[in-house]
């Protein structure tokens, strides 16, 4: 009997449950072992597979990019070519290395990478390297027999054979590891369902094994109490009729039978409870099953069950709340440590309050409400966490035995809700996994579906490759034609480089060459027209008048080739700024109304409201095309009206004339000989008119109008045309109303520069009367010429005889030097001390460049005024003339007025210290 008092019942139950317990654990370890395998299995193929077939995708294309980089550039003999080609060629192999490391724990699949390596390597060094250095050497001879033999190509094919057979292994080791996660998660399921049937039967033998012990224990106690051991019966009690040691027997059999009584009680609601809790739905119908128990066991009116989500206790049952109630009885979600169930949570042990204030809860029902006076707050704790908390009010505080009965069916819920969770998880996780299973499978369809493609274009590739042979055999035969051919086309090429050299050559050229001698004739011609000392008689001024307008057509004409030559060589800019649209009627008079004065012509110029202020384009350009398509109105009406019409026009009308929504039209009509309908698309072209009669009657070099319509073009618009034969045209430009600058202006004198350079109007005697010129340099007085040493160096004798003349005339006086040695003498000697320096360019020894370079820097001449002259008249001559250290710059043939007008200026300048 001391024995048995020693293995108590409390022992008995404590054994059972770590038996329980125990079992528990080893269910969580294997099935947490199983899930960790699948897990790693599942990462291994989502991981390693994909990156095996990237790589094996990789390297395959590093070696197409070799091949196809290497053809392009035996093909052209391109270097951009090269570029894909080197850049595979350096990464391949890392990529190899990365991807042989990867199929390490196959070595099957590595010989298989070791033979693509061997025969990429093959193909580099017989068909990658070795052809691009025969290119490179320009061995053509062998080039071409290395394309007829071709040996890189069966290591290409043995290649693409070998990716083939690399990638169906993978795919089947890949279909193998799905299969195999498959059978391992039919596995899991069975262990998993095979182990719960265990703990169950092992938990209810444990029940059965103790309530036989305590049965013994009062079968016992029965056959020592002769009346009480009949049956069994609980109910029974012991009559105690003796105060002697038996009657406290009795006694304390009575209160054991109590105690057995009782405690069986509890236990098989505990049992009633863990096995409803066996089968849960999901986890709030656990949790709300779980609380009704609770509730009804412990008569506790009202409850709440929060369940431990992401670091937060939230609410997931609630017990005899009404549907108001549903959402206001206790908190949404709590925080651990936030009030008493939060504490609980944290300290893991039971929170029990008594008479509690009378508002603190309120328990209502049909017939009434009243107060709740106690409040139990329980912590769910598994393996030493935290996982739920229950709380419970009740009209009376909850007894000691209850709090048992609450801890042990918390232990039991702990376990079933752990367990629950766990399954939810193991759900999810095999949910996945079959997800990732039908990728798989239907990945792996659609590589069969290819595969079965490439089957069938490798059948055609074989028809295609002995149909190839036969037109391999005729294309040998056109061959040696082709070759002939090639060599042709390659003597026709250098013809065309050259001619193109010539070109450019004759037009840098053509202007010295030509300039050159129209610059003294023009200043000669024009100083003999004026007859300011009356010298000639009116014929032989007439004839001087003659000369020099026929040196101005010819310098128009040298000024429209080289706009033409710009045009065509991209080299034409434009500088874009603010046009006043009100100021070009006045521009316009200034040009041509003394022409319609002369001819008798109506010159009529029309705004039409609504205008802009402003427009964004190159005013020069627009006033250069305005310029021709008004001279051409001029030329060709001898009668009747010449009119500009500006307005704004919608595109909506318009077909095409550039990207903005409206644009400014400009409109030059005339009632004049008119166009025929079939020659009005000829007329843009360069030297095209209408008819050659024209060119006769009228004069011309129909360059006009292609170089407008070029311009039109750079200024984002266009010009279009229409006319009538004997009635009349109309040319109208359309420009945007803004166009986006390509390179603002940094330099305003520059500018000024350009325009008395570039524009031929600028080199016209109309133009040099104009008040565009003027309003850049006048007014200036004529006594700033009176007196002042200029030296003119030159090497033309013709070019310094005119400019002396010229000059002479405004009482200044002239110093000359025939090259740039003699001028840096005089000026180093003292014989010379110029107020102004007019410097030749091409000049032979010392040219003007490196002459103005010398006396800005050796000589420190930082202020004299150097105005360079050259025949050049390009964009670049100006730019290298204001490197060299030029004040300025002016183009031949020289205007006289012009070069007055730009010695005035800087003399000025000088005397006024700017």
């Amino acid at each position: 009997m001391s024995k048995k008092r020693r293995f108590t019942i409390r022992s008995k139950i404590l054994l059972g449950y770590l038996v329980v317990v125990l079992l528990f654990g080893a269910v969580l370890l294997v099935l947490s072992a199983q899930i960790d395998a699948s897990q790693k299995e599942i990462d291994f193929i989502s991981h390693h597979d994909l990156e095996v077939h990237n790589l094996t995708n990789a390297i395959e294309k590093n070696v197409l990019n070799m091949e196809t980089g290497q053809r392009g550039f035996m093909i052209t003999g391109e270097e951009s070519y090269l570029e894909p080609y080197n850049q595979a060629l350096t990464q391949w192999n890392s990529n190899y290395a990365e991807l042989y490391e990867l199929v390490s724990d196959n070595p099957s699949q590595q010989k298989t990478l070791e033979t693509i390596n061997t025969h990429i390597v093959r193909w580099i060094d017989v068909a990658g390297s070795a052809s691009v250095a025969l290119k490179k050497q320009g061995d053509q001879e062998k080039v071409i027999e290395f394309f007829h033999s071709d040996p890189g190509k069966s290591e290409m094919d043995l290649l693409r054979s070998e990716f083939e057979n690399f990638r169906n292994t993978e795919l089947r080791l890949t279909e193998s590891r799905v299969k195999e996660l498959a059978a391992r998660s039919s596995t899991l399921l069975t262990i998993m369902y095979t182990l719960w049937a265990a703990v169950a039967g092992l938990s209810v033998a444990a029940s059965l094994v103790i309530s036989g012990n305590i049965v013994k224990t009062l079968r016992e106690v029965k056959h020592t109490i002769s009346d009480i051991s009949q049956g069994g019966n609980l109910t029974q009690r012991i009559i105690v009729r003796t105060q002697d040691e038996v009657g406290d027997l009795g006694k304390e059999t009575n209160l054991l039978l109590d105690t057995v009584q009782e405690q069986n009680r509890l236990k098989d609601q505990v049992a009633s409870i863990a096995t409803l809790l066996q089968n849960p739905t999901s986890l709030e119908g656990l949790s709300r099953l779980f609380l009704n128990q609770v509730a009804i066991l412990l008569e506790a009116p009202y409850g709440v069950l929060y369940a431990m989500k992401e670091n937060r206790l939230i609410r997931v049952a609630a017990y005899a709340a009404d549907g108001e109630k549903e959402r206001s009885l206790g908190k949404v979600s709590v925080a651990p440590g936030e009030g008493l169930v939060g504490q609980s949570a944290i300290e893991k042990r039971v929170l029990q309050m008594n008479d509690l204030p009378q508002n603190y809860i309120r328990i209502s029902s049909g017939l009434g409400e009243a107060s709740a006076a106690s409040l139990t707050v329980a912590p769910v704790v598994f393996e030493g966490k935290t996982i739920a908390v229950i709380e419970l009010a009740s009209m009376k505080p909850i007894e000691p035995k209850e709090t048992k009965l609450l801890t042990e069916l918390i232990e039991i819920f702990g376990v079933s809700l752990h367990s629950t969770i766990t399954r939810m998880e193991l759900q999810h996780l095999y949910d996945e996994s079959q997800v990732l299973n039908e990728e798989l499978q239907a990945q792996s369809e659609k590589l069969q579906a290819q595969t079965e493609e490439m089957v069938s274009q490798t059948e055609e590739l074989h028809m295609q490759t002995e149909e190839l042979h036969i037109l391999n055999e005729r294309l040998e035969m056109q061959k040696n034609a082709a070759e002939t051919s090639a060599s042709e086309l390659a003597k026709v090429a250098d013809q065309l480089r050259t001619s193109s050299g010539y070109k450019s050559e004759f037009l840098a050229n053509m202007s010295h060459e030509l300039r050159t001698p129209l610059n003294s004739m023009l200043i000669l011609s024009e100083i003999l027209a004026e007859n300011k000392h009356q010298h000639l008689n009116s014929e032989e001024q007439k004839y001087a008048s003659v000369i020099h307008a026929s040196g101005k057509d010819l310098l128009n004409l040298i000024n429209d080739i080289l706009d033409l030559s710009k045009v065509e060589a991209g080299e034409m800019e434009v500088d874009l700024d603010d046009v006043h649209l009100e100021t070009l009627p006045e521009a316009m008079n200034q040009y041509f109304l003394k022409t319609a004065e002369q001819k008798g012509i109506d010159f009529r110029i029309q705004l039409q409201s609504p205008l802009p202020e402003t427009i964004v384009s190159d005013e020069m350009r627009l006033h250069q095309i305005l310029r021709n398509l008004l001279s051409n109105a001029f030329k060709f009406t001898n009668e009747g009206e010449v009119a500009l019409t500006i307005s704004r026009v919608s595109l909506a009308n318009l077909e095409d004339s550039g990207a903005e929504k409206e644009v400014i039209a400009f409109s030059v009509s005339d009632t004049g000989i008119g166009i025929a309908e079939n020659k009005l698309l000829q007329i843009f072209d360069a030297f095209k008119q209408a008819d050659g009669a024209t060119a006769r009657k009228y004069g011309g070099t129909g360059l006009g109008l292609s170089i407008s319509q070029s311009l039109a073009n750079l200024l984002g618009g266009s010009i279009s045309a229409t006319s009538r034969e004997g009635q009349g045209s109309v040319f109208t430009l359309f420009l945007p109303l803004r166009r986006e600058e390509p390179e603002v202006m940094q330099n305003p004198r520059l500018f000024l520069n350009e325009v008395a350079v570039t524009d031929p109007e600028i080199n016209s005697a109309s133009a040099m009367n104009s008040t565009k010129i003027e309003m850049l340099l006048t007014p200036l007085e004529e006594s700033l010429l009176n007196g002042r040493q200029v030296l003119v160096v030159d090497d033309d004798i013709r070019n310094v005889y005119a400019l002396a003349n010229a000059l002479e005339q405004y009482n200044m006086k002239v110093i000359t030097a025939q090259n740039g040695y003699e001028c840096l003498e005089m000026l180093e000697s003292g014989e010379a001390n110029p107020d102004i320096i007019l410097m030749d360019i091409m000049m032979p020894e010392l040219d003007g460049y490196e002459t103005t370079r010398q006396i800005r820097e050796r000589l420190n001449l930082k202020q004299l005024p150097i105005i360079a002259l050259t025949a050049k008249a390009m964009k670049e001559d100006r730019d290298k003339c204001i490197a060299a250290g030029a004040s300025d710059y002016i183009s031949k043939p020289l205007n006289i007025k012009e070069v007055l007008s730009r010695m005035k200026l800087w003399l000025s300048h000088e005397t006024l210290g700017i």
